[in-house]
């Protein structure tokens, strides 16, 4: 079992920056590929980024490549997602999850964190 607990999320204006954290604990950290992901109200989970075990491997989706960095400190069990160049629709709940692949559909993540809001006004 891991135990994912997600945090930095806020309010914050369009342009500005946040940091999210997800903190791990439970069965070997650095064992998993982490992914983050986001739910607007009324919409489906979708993917925001992943990165390998190593963290040698990123992905990103298309709407947040450029603006959004995601990386992990293993020896931490932590994983983070540098979000810059915020803009209204960016506004979810952010989730980080751990899975045994390096993929970008929630259905083959086995872990997932309670989420934290992100707001982004106009």
């Amino acid at each position: 079992q891991v135990h994912l607990v997600e945090s930095g999320g806020g309010l914050v204006q369009a342009g500005g920056s946040l940091r999210l954290s997800c903190a791990a604990s439970g069965r070997t950290f650095s064992n998993y590929a982490m992914g983050w992901f986001r739910q607007a109200p009324g919409k489906e989970r979708e993917f925001v980024a992943a990165i390998s075990w190593s963290g040698r491997v990123t992905y990103y989706a298309d709407s947040v490549k450029g603006r959004f960095t995601i990386s992990r400190g293993n020896a931490k069990n932590t994983v983070y997602l540098q979000m810059n160049s915020l803009k209204p629709e960016d506004t979810a709940v952010y989730y980080c999850a751990a899975g045994k692949s390096l993929v970008t559909t929630t259905s083959s993540y086995d872990y997932w964190g309670q989420g934290t809001q992100v707001t982004v006004s106009s």
